[in-house]
């Protein structure tokens, strides 16, 4: 189940390498997926039907997701057809527990499996450690300890992962908009200078998703003025890293993974 960005390509890849029958549906324009995949599908969240026939006709066993889903078209429940509608119903709240809970059980009553995504994006969730060129002052050390508790908290509370911070301040707390629009508005709100932090719940569950950052990260907190970017080590992947680091020091920015605040 591929959403956007470049993960999906690198875990179809993986997957296909490790000897499965890669069936692909492509949500959106999902870059380099067809070379790896047996059969690519075209396919919308709001058909989710036509997502569960194909599933069925081509006998699957075990479903992996990768790349990013966006919380409002699960939200939009106007356009959805009859089986996302009863997805979204049965779950109630929009929170992702709730919502992995139902898709794990739809897909169970199918005779499907969900796979958890690590063993499929290779050695990116490694240790702590400071990936470019600058390394933070003590007062953005300051600012990435503070950002790291928020975010932990926010991620614990199903809010958002990620966070903004400036001179201990926080701007912006990542909500359904994604962590490229939480970090224009905190920026836009902070100014030059300001810390960007993303962590992880202490129970996520990487069946449903594997949070990340990258190029486009990088390039949303550079246009902001940012002076940090950090992400919580061996939790948060740092996708297409060496060219998330080029840019990085491009901009003059600290890139971090850290281990606790």
């Amino acid at each position: 189940m591929c959403g956007a960005g470049a993960l999906p390509a690198r875990m179809a890849a993986a997957a296909r390498r490790q000897g499965w029958r890669v069936v692909a549906f492509a949500f959106g324009d999902v870059p380099g997926l067809a070379p790896h995949a047996a059969r690519v599908v075209p396919s919308r969240l709001n058909e989710a039907g036509a997502v569960l026939a194909v599933l069925q006709e081509e006998r699957v066993e075990a479903v992996l997701f990768s790349g990013k889903f966006w919380m409002q078209d699960f939200l939009d429940r106007g356009r959805a057809d009859a089986a996302l509608a009863a997805i979204t119903e049965r779950a109630g709240a929009m929170i992702d527990t709730k919502l992995l809970d139902v898709v794990i059980a739809t897909l169970g009553s199918l005779g499907i499996t969900l796979l958890d995504q690590r063993p499929f994006i290779g050695d990116g969730l490694d240790g702590g450690g400071c990936w470019s060129a600058r390394q933070p002052t003590d007062a953005e050390w300051e600012d990435v300890r503070r950002g790291l508790a928020v975010a932990r908290l926010s991620a614990d509370a199903r809010v958002g992962q990620t966070v903004v911070v400036r001179r201990g301040a926080v701007t912006a707390v990542e909500a359904v908009e994604g962590t490229t629009e939480a970090i224009r508005r905190g920026l836009a709100l902070g100014g030059p200078g300001a810390v960007v932090v993303k962590a992880v719940a202490r129970d996520h569950d990487y069946r449903f998703d594997t949070p990340t950052i990258g190029p486009e990260t990088i390039d949303a907190a550079a246009a902001g003025g940012a002076a940090v970017v950090a992400v919580e080590a061996g939790r948060v992947l740092i996708v297409e890293r060496e060219a998330s680091v080029r840019r990085a020091d491009g901009a003059g920015i600290a890139l971090l993974s850290v281990t606790s605040a």
